[in-house]
């Protein structure tokens, strides 16, 4: 893995075009690409802010060259956001085009040994690209839950309980031998290579096309944030090879393959590459390379590590000259989990200007970086006021295709294609957007108007919870154009605002769906 890390062509990107160019070798490859279907690397970070970025935050104190690249070469959303203010949920949505609200997942998120979320016969996106000729992939995170086989089918598997120390003899009732079931290769890819959960979730081991990897025969006690900040990770299983600082270049070094392999295979399909990091969610784990490299502490040196990371994907596309025929999306599954002492300890504002952190109903819990890059479609350098989702994925790729979506799926998905060509100027192309937090707040955004539905964060900013005062407004509503910080709760100003957004959230909620849809 090292070796990966300080490989010459990787660390000398300028070099590397420069030597490919000389050779012909990008002409060569451009001529085997195929025509008329791009590929689609679909990046998502884990709990990266919008201010982490340089681009986007001129007051940022990590450098992010390789997503700025794609800033100055693409398209970038100033008004993104994730369907979730945490992760799960927001994956979920990423790869149905629904909210996971929808779900059987109410509030909160899933751990490494809950069952499958998406139900079985949903269609995701990964289905719809396969059906439509592409090979599939997934590589990093899933936290979507899987289905571990039991040794005894009569009995559930057993968690270790909170604050619960683990034992060499503890007995969780997997079968970590047999075939997991409920993942990617049951919801649409060809091939993956995954952790079942978030970095500080057991059981810590890799799984390869619904097989363990190797055996998570050895236990690790876990850490808290009595260790440093941003070191917590649960105690659990793991496999004796795994690694909390390479599991970021583990994941990155096999998508790097994956696109050599693809570039150098006689099947000459388009593929389709879901790239879900485990950075930087805690714990905040950079490689000793990275330590020390942006003086704000592990989580900055942890983001200016993805943006490498990240450049990696980059280059290998470039050096297999397939980066004019590839849209490359990098985002995140929610803001940043950035506390006020964290702000006031490093000046460094991981969520721009926005209010409240990661998992919260407020602005910084879903307001998220969305970069995308497509030469000849997308123009360079241009920057989009679109409200978006992340579950427009899915619309979006089949306006790409230009085929219809499946019927009765992607229930929440806007097809975003001209916002990304630039072409939407004038006009937004969805109506509203629902906003949902941790705890199940709700908020719905129309236009300008941003109601939240109860007080409260609704996740980790206190009060999460709050009720009502005398006199006190039971909601918020905020103009968000000229508040974006929310400061000023409208609510009681705006009746009629009110009552149009809470019935239209109502209808969303009971329907099943936000997009036009047949029935």
């Amino acid at each position: 893995m090292m070796n990966f890390l300080k490989s010459p062509y990787l660390m000398k990107n300028a070099w590397v075009t420069m030597a490919v160019l000389a050779s012909g070798m990008l002409a060569a490859h451009a001529q085997l690409l195929p025509k008329g279907k791009p590929n689609v690397v679909y990046i998502l970070a884990d709990d990266m802010g919008y201010g982490d970025l340089s681009s986007l935050n001129p007051g940022s104190k990590i450098r992010t060259p390789n997503m700025d690249k794609l800033v100055k070469q693409g398209v970038s959303f100033t008004d993104a956001h994730s369907n979730s203010a945490v992760c799960t949920p927001t994956r979920y949505g990423i790869l149905t085009g629904r909210y996971a609200f929808r779900s059987s997942l109410k509030k909160g998120v899933l751990n490494g040994f809950s069952r499958s979320l998406i139900e079985p016969g949903r269609v995701t996106v990964a289905d719809f690209m396969k059906d439509n000729g592409y090979h599939t992939a997934c590589i990093g995170k899933w936290h979507l839950g899987l289905d571990w086989a039991r040794l005894d089918p009569e009995q559930s598997i057993r968690e270790l309980k909170s604050g619960e120390k683990i034992t060499a003899d503890f007995k969780d009732n997997v079968d970590f031998t047999a075939a997991v079931k409920g993942g990617p290769s049951d919801h649409g890819f060809d091939y993956s290579y995954i952790i079942p959960a978030s970095l500080d979730m057991a059981p810590y081991c890799y799984i390869r096309n619904g097989q363990v990897e190797k055996l998570p025969t050895a236990m690790t006690a876990g850490l808290g944030e009595q260790d440093g900040r941003g070191s917590m990770r649960r105690p659990g299983k793991m496999s004796p090879d795994f690694d909390f600082q390479q599991v970021l270049p583990r994941f990155i070094n096999e998508s790097v393959q994956y696109i050599d392999q693809h570039a150098a295979s006689k099947d000459k399909a388009p593929f389709f590459l879901y790239l879900p990091l485990p950075s930087p969610h805690t714990p905040w784990v950079p490689t000793e390379e990275f330590k020390k490299a942006t003086g704000i502490g592990n989580y900055g040196d942890y983001v200016a590590e993805t943006d490498y990371m990240i450049g990696q994907v980059m280059a290998a596309l470039e050096k297999n000259g397939l980066a004019e025929n590839t849209i490359i999306i990098v985002t995140s599954d929610n803001g940043s989990d950035w506390k006020l002492s964290d702000i006031e300890q490093s000046g460094h504002l991981a969520n721009y200007i926005y209010k409240g952190r990661k998992a919260d109903i407020y602005e910084a819990g879903h307001r998220i970086p969305f970069i995308a890059r497509w030469p000849g479609h997308i123009p360079a350098g241009i920057s989009s006021t679109q409200t978006m989702c992340t579950t427009d994925l899915f619309a979006t790729l089949a306006a790409v295709l230009n085929k219809p979506l499946p019927n009765q799926a992607a229930e929440d998905s806007f097809n975003m294609l001209d916002a990304f060509e630039g072409k939407a100027k004038g006009k937004q192309l969805r109506e509203s957007i629902i906003h949902h937090s941790l705890g199940g707040h709700f908020a719905i955004r129309k236009g300008k108007w941003k109601l939240a539905t109860e007080l409260g964060s609704g996740g980790f900013t206190e009060p999460r919870v709050a009720t009502a005062t005398a006199g006190e407004a039971p909601g918020t509503l905020y103009d968000i154009d000229k508040d974006p910080e929310e400061k000023a709760n409208l609510y009681d100003k705006n009746p009629e605002i009110v009552k149009e957004l809470t019935a239209l959230l109502a209808k969303y909620q009971k329907q099943g769906y936000s997009r036009p849809m047949t029935k």
